[in-house]
């Protein structure tokens, strides 16, 4: 109820099947397809943690599309797009970033920084503690092992893992 209470996006569309807390913020839009899962009952980060949507600005959007599952301690801020296509599994404590929050001039710290679109394609499996950032796409039914930090967008059809993430294996 607490996050209910706190989340203040107002363009927020679809109801996801919630078992974990979900806050939605922004002042852009946040879509959920079908049979959209936030949360995992028997996984960590269950009882301290919650789930953070922020679409930035207006113009902001986060689009979750049809059978997704996204486990404990997700976070994902837009400040232009992030979309992920539809049934992929997203795994415990994976952050998503379009933007790089702060610019690295000490002079303009203070200005909103550059962002570009994030897309996860369809059928896309991302392991546990898994970092993306700005302007990266994932490849349909690529999986990125866990730990990873992608920094560049990812082929289809590939095991992607490391820091930064690259391709290990084809599928």
């Amino acid at each position: 109820m607490k996050f209910k209470i706190l989340s203040d996006c107002k363009r927020t569309i679809g109801k996801p099947m919630l078992y974990h807390p979900l806050l939605l913020k922004g002042k852009g839009t946040i879509q959920f397809g079908q049979k959209v899962q936030i949360g995992v009952i028997a996984s960590p980060n269950y009882y301290s943690h919650y789930t953070y949507l922020e679409a930035r600005n207006e113009k902001s959007s986060i689009q979750i599309g049809d059978n997704v599952s996204i486990n404990n301690a997700f976070s994902a801020v837009a400040f232009s797009k992030i979309e992920i296509k539809n049934n992929v599994l997203i795994g415990s404590n994976c952050t998503i970033m379009d933007n790089d929050a702060h610019h690295l001039d000490r002079d303009k710290r203070h200005i909103l920084p550059n962002s570009k679109e994030v897309i996860i394609e369809e059928n896309v499996f991302i392991g546990s503690n898994v970092t993306i950032l700005k302007g990266v796409t994932i490849g349909e039914n690529s999986i990125i092992g866990n730990g990873s930090i992608v920094t560049n967008s990812i082929p289809k059809n590939v095991i992607a893992a490391g820091n930064p993430a690259r391709v290990i294996k084809d599928l």
